[in-house]
């Protein structure tokens, strides 16, 4: 049995073009999108629509992740104050974007599992862990931390959400974090996602790193409007991805505060936390 895991595309349709075309060569049985498929990237109805395509063409599978859940939300609940409106408008954008196929979103599950030819062969898929799809596992997180999150009996627990692929083992489960397709953070620009094999009564396992054409998904970030409509947190979004690592948990350690606060306006403040990365 072959099996392929991929996650957070983030509306970056280059990416997603090349992972494609990597998944359908190496034809896998089975195909799980393990969500944050949009949002974040420039390109989310796009990525939207040719997933939804392949899914009734192939039977890829989804999982929903926090940016699904919360792109959803922003299109049913308005923003309390103007700042907040500034302050999550690329998701507003991208809710916009989306808007005319939110029946392809319709029915994802938070978890899917599967197993091969033996009952000890289960594998349980999710954005993040049990407690939420917010809840990423990073190579630091305690096994005291992790220990109550995820399911019993097990052979293989396969999550994503960081951003960072990732091969760990906790009391005797093997854990596996595909990273991103579309927008990784551990400082390599390339996408990735996991292959999966079941031989010799085992899961196997390799996470497959791929490039792109990072050209013309630059061009995109400017080209579809998600920079000039997506207000200043987009600027912030298209840094992490330029530059392959995360910087929104800087942004609001040494600035955010200020901003809600007051003390700040939003948009001068990502013009000087910007003008330190350089």
């Amino acid at each position: 049995m072959k099996v392929i895991v991929f996650s957070d595309v983030q509306g970056n349709l280059p990416a997603f073009e090349a992972a494609i075309e990597l998944i359908l060569g190496w034809g896998p049985d089975l195909v799980i999108m393990a969500g944050d498929l949009i949002n974040r990237g420039p390109s989310s109805l796009a990525c939207l629509e040719r997933f939804d395509t392949l899914r009734g063409a192939h039977g890829w599978l989804p999982v929903r992740g926090n940016h699904e859940v919360w792109v959803q939300r922003c299109g049913r609940e308005p923003p309390r104050n103007g700042l907040e409106a500034e302050m999550r408008r690329f998701a507003d954008w991208t809710y916009q974007q989306i808007q005319p196929r939110l029946d392809a979103l319709q029915g994802w599950p938070d978890h899917l599992c599967f197993h091969a030819a033996t009952e000890q062969s289960w594998v349980h898929v999710t954005h993040g862990t049990m407690l939420s799809n917010r809840e990423g596992i990073t190579a630091d997180l305690p096994d005291e931390t992790l220990r109550g999150t995820l399911p019993p009996d097990l052979a293989l627990f396969v999550t994503a959400h960081t951003h960072r692929p990732l091969a760990r083992v906790l009391d005797g489960l093997p854990i596996l974090n595909v990273g991103s397709v579309g927008s990784p953070f551990d400082g390599d620009p390339r996408g990735s996602l996991a292959q999966l094999s079941f031989s010799r009564g085992a899961w196997q396992w390799e996470i497959r790193r791929f490039a792109y054409d990072r050209t013309q998904a630059e061009r995109d970030f400017w080209d579809l409007g998600f920079i000039d409509q997506g207000g200043p947190i987009a600027r912030i979004l298209f840094e992490e991805w330029r530059q392959a690592r995360l910087l929104m948990p800087l942004w609001r350690r040494d600035f955010e505060p200020a901003v809600l606060d007051g003390a700040l306006a939003l948009e001068p403040a990502v013009d000087t936390f910007l003008a330190t990365l350089a």
